[in-house]
């Protein structure tokens, strides 16, 4: 079990080693985390690397960051290498999508509202329906 509470899976990974193909155990978390999408999005907007940067977020495993960061970059929210066959990869940059993602998600107050909201009225938490939730939270703060 993981420090915030989540099951992991034993998966399995292959790995190239002297022309042979090989398994190797990992624990792997296949569950999208939307916090740690947004995390993710927040440390790479903090590089001060225009060429991209590595992400290392404390009690995270390598396995979460890599799985989270392939579907940001499948959402179009960041543009990444990945790696085959390891839990490496490196964020070249964020997206304009990723941009306007996380400006209208970096207050952690709204963040937090629109999470309770999407979750309360459709029982998931969707990456569109974060992005309608937050964008009718900003509008209701701007009088609209």
């Amino acid at each position: 079990m993981l420090a915030n509470g989540k099951k992991r899976k034993v998966g399995r990974r292959l790995s190239r080693s002297e022309n042979q193909w090989e398994r190797s155990e990992v624990k792997t978390t296949m569950k999208r985390d939307m916090d740690l999408i947004r995390t993710i999005l927040l440390e790479v907007e903090k590089s001060p690397s225009p060429g991209g940067c590595g992400i290392e977020i404390p009690q995270r495993s390598r396995e979460e960051l890599y799985y989270n960061a392939q579907l940001a970059q499948e959402a179009g929210l960041i543009d990444a290498r990945f790696l085959p066959g390891s839990d490496e990869f490196h964020v070249l940059r964020l997206t304009y999508m990723g941009h306007e993602f996380l400006d209208a998600a970096r207050n952690d107050t709204l963040w937090a509202k629109a999470k309770e909201t999407v979750t309360k009225n459709t029982g998931t938490l969707t990456l569109e329906g974060l992005k309608i939730a937050l964008s009718s939270l900003i509008k209701h703060a701007l009088g609209g």
